[in-house]
């Protein structure tokens, strides 16, 4: 599991109002629909309280153990903001880091977003340039067709979809498409390079 990913989900839950750990487990909806388990959840838990992200209070309850409440902090919600306004671009070449900040795109600065896009983007175009040049060194033999012309191609498909579907969020956040070199790619759907 991307313990970004995870922070990013668990922080802006708790944004919404304090909640208690069985509670926050149950309310991460991540995109890969992963499961969140105690042994992600639980450590994450008992840095942010460390690193003053959260506070923890105990919350008797009647009958049955008591339970452990978590809040935000004022540091918490910076944590956040700074994780979900950045894509670094190591974490760029992870589909569930780039689409869990799009999904708050409605709360990221433009120029945020700019950055978000770029960053993807790259990683899309230098992955394709290198399955394309490996394609073109395929042989053309029966062995090399299931590999290179049937696996490969689809993941230039792939490829090309995402940067279509990228392209119409640079359109959709008012961003300015410039031309993009790779000619596969029609040029009404260029994408920020």
């Amino acid at each position: 599991m991307d313990v970004m990913v995870l922070e990013i989900f668990a922080l802006s839950i708790l944004r919404a109002r304090p909640v208690h750990g069985y509670e926050l487990k149950r309310r991460v909806q991540r995109p890969s629909l992963a499961s969140l388990s105690n042994n992600s959840l639980y450590p994450m838990l008992r840095r942010f309280e460390n690193e003053g992200l959260v506070t923890r209070t105990t919350q008797a309850q009647e009958g049955k153990p008591a339970r452990n409440v978590y809040a935000i902090t004022d540091a918490g919600r910076e944590r956040l903001r700074s994780l979900l306004w950045t894509l670094p671009p190591d974490l760029a070449t992870n589909e569930e880091e780039f689409l869990v900040r799009v999904s708050f795109f409605h709360e990221i600065p433009e120029a945020n977003q700019r950055a978000i896009i770029t960053a993807r983007e790259a990683v899309l175009a230098a992955s394709r340039a290198k399955i394309s040049s490996l394609l073109a060194e395929l042989d053309e033999s029966p062995k090399s067709e299931w590999r290179g012309h049937v696996v490969m191609q689809h993941v230039l498909d792939t490829i090309d979809a995402e940067r279509t579907w990228i392209a119409g969020l640079a359109s959709r956040s008012e961003l300015t498409n410039t031309p993009h070199p790779n000619p596969t790619i029609e040029p009404a759907k260029a994408i920020l390079q």
